[in-house]
């Protein structure tokens, strides 16, 4: 399956936003220009949860040029647990000012814990670093705007690495909305659910107003954005489960509602099994699309359920299981995507503007903010 064709530009009118996707995955990597010379990379932090991704740039070492690590276990943000040092074996370990400092460094992994990403990176941004920056977006709105305003201005890539951007099950998802197989979409359900961590994950969310809204729900948010834009109102929810630690909010839910289409995004960390019961569905008057787990790696395929009222161009009416083959890395592509972007070969998929809105709606969906249907980048 061609995933390079999957999302050639969604125009989200509303929001004055054009997301187009480019993946590089398959044979599209193979015959990625690996001749040019490597890029200068390294990474601050490893205490976010996610900061293992430096597994996924390793396999790319014909590309990247891996020049150190920071090391942030000393910080005193708010963080899940302590993560092991194995990915970082043989890397040299170094200080933020000799890593942003470094000759010829030309970009930055940011993956501290959440409440210093945006600093952080305002501090690569200031060394005319690209950044690829862990989520969520902070809980300031102001501060993650100049953040960006500082990217837009000297022009330097800034990619978020919500996880699902390169996921070839949410890419089909979008294929089958951008060419209207699914007809007007009514309602969109997302869930994040799982069940690890127990008190210790309740006492990380604890720190955060909008709890495990604003650590997990913003991984659909971005998707549900870059599809539909800015939306008219955002409601959230925001609850405890019983005997929650400190109070967490660790069940929560939010409403996200457009003019013909309501959007339920969900995530409590108390399902049993919940990360293999994480859901997508997408319902439209011509058909749905349902997506469950979400992502796989068990050497198992990744499946979607597409029903459609009508045939089109790629299947027939009915029910199908399409089969997008077995994951074997969540973010590799999206490294590749950003290698192309530093050279200039293709424009930033996701532009300033998206970024932004979607960390407002994540702040109106976390209780951060009111919503606003006007508020602009």
């Amino acid at each position: 399956m061609d995933r390079r064709n999957f999302i050639k530009a969604t125009a989200l009118s509303n929001a004055g936003i054009i997301i187009t996707p480019t993946i590089l995955s398959g044979t599209q990597s193979e015959s990625y220009n690996r001749k040019a010379e490597k890029i200068k990379i390294g990474q601050i932090g490893i205490c976010h949860e996610h900061a293992s991704k430096i597994n996924s740039l390793r396999k790319l070492s014909d590309l990247f040029e891996i020049v150190g690590i920071v090391d942030d276990r000393s910080s005193s943000a708010a963080r899940f647990s302590g993560n092991s040092l194995k990915p970082y074996e043989g890397l040299k370990w170094m200080t933020e000012e000799e890593l942003l400092n470094t000759p010829g460094l030309q970009a930055v992994t940011v993956e501290t814990s959440n409440s210093d990403l945006v600093a952080t990176a305002i501090r690569c941004a200031d060394h005319n670093l690209a950044i690829h920056m862990d989520k969520p977006g902070g809980e300031d709105l102001d501060l993650f705007h100049k953040l960006l305003q500082g990217c837009k201005e000297q022009n330097l890539p800034f990619q978020m690495g919500y996880m699902f951007r390169t996921n070839p099950a949410f890419l089909f998802c979008q294929k089958a909305v951008r060419k209207n197989w699914l007809g007007d979409i009514f309602e969109i359900q997302a869930d994040m659910c799982h069940d690890y961590g127990g008190s210790s994950y309740q006492q990380f969310l604890s720190n955060f107003e909008g709890g495990i809204m604003l650590n997990l729900g913003c991984h659909h948010i971005d998707f549900i954005v870059s599809m539909l834009g800015r939306p008219e109102k955002v409601t959230s929810f925001l609850k405890s489960t019983k005997g929650a630690a400190n109070g967490a909010k660790n069940n929560c839910t939010a409403i996200i509602e457009y003019t013909n289409t309501i959007v339920s995004v969900s995530a409590c960390d108390l399902k049993p099994d919940g990360i293999k019961q994480r859901r997508l569905k997408i319902c439209g008057n011509k058909g749905t699309v349902e997506l469950s787990p979400l992502e796989r790696f068990d050497e198992k395929p990744l499946q979607i359920q597409l029903t459609l009222r009508d045939g089109n161009e790629e299947y027939s009416k009915g029910t199908h299981i399409v089969d997008l083959g077995v994951q074997t890395d969540r973010y590799q592509d999206q490294f590749l995507e950003l290698a192309k972007i530093i050279r200039g070969e293709i424009d930033n998929p996701y532009s300033y503007e998206h970024d932004y809105l979607t960390q407002e709606v994540l702040m109106a969906a976390s209780g951060n903010i009111k919503w606003h249907k006007k508020r602009k980048f």
